[in-house]
């Protein structure tokens, strides 16, 4: 499984990102541009599974774009644009439950309708 995150610029109408941690590089005139060439050269690295890809606005002039490629199923997800330390995460999808595994049980809670008596006011005082 192959994770590759690129830092995104926008300058002068071009827009050009460089792998985070390794030599990649793409320049494109627009942001979709931009993600499709990206793809591609990711994809000239490692070719092992399917793609999965987030793009992240930071600012008007930045984003963060991560690719995703091979680990199984489904719930890719980039998580952290802009937090604090500028962390991000990616996760690649688990898989599926182990085929001898019970199915959880679903719990149902009856929820009681709020009237505004149990608020100690009425809306329509």
């Amino acid at each position: 499984m192959g994770v590759f995150t690129f830092v995104c610029r926008s300058s002068g109408g071009e827009w050009s990102a460089k792998q985070l941690s390794g030599d990649l590089e793409a320049s494109a005139a627009s942001t979709f541009d931009l993600q499709r060439l990206l793809v591609q050269e990711a994809l000239a690295v490692d070719s092992t599974g399917g793609v999965q890809s987030s793009f992240s606005m930071v600012s008007p002039s930045s984003a963060v774009f991560q690719v995703i490629i091979g680990g199984g199923g489904g719930g890719g997800a980039f998580i952290g644009a802009g937090a604090p330390g500028g962390t991000a995460a990616g996760s690649g999808g688990g898989g599926a439950a182990a085929p001898d595994a019970p199915p959880a049980p679903e719990e149902k809670k009856e929820e009681k309708e709020e009237s505004d008596d149990d608020m100690g006011f009425s809306l329509f005082d």
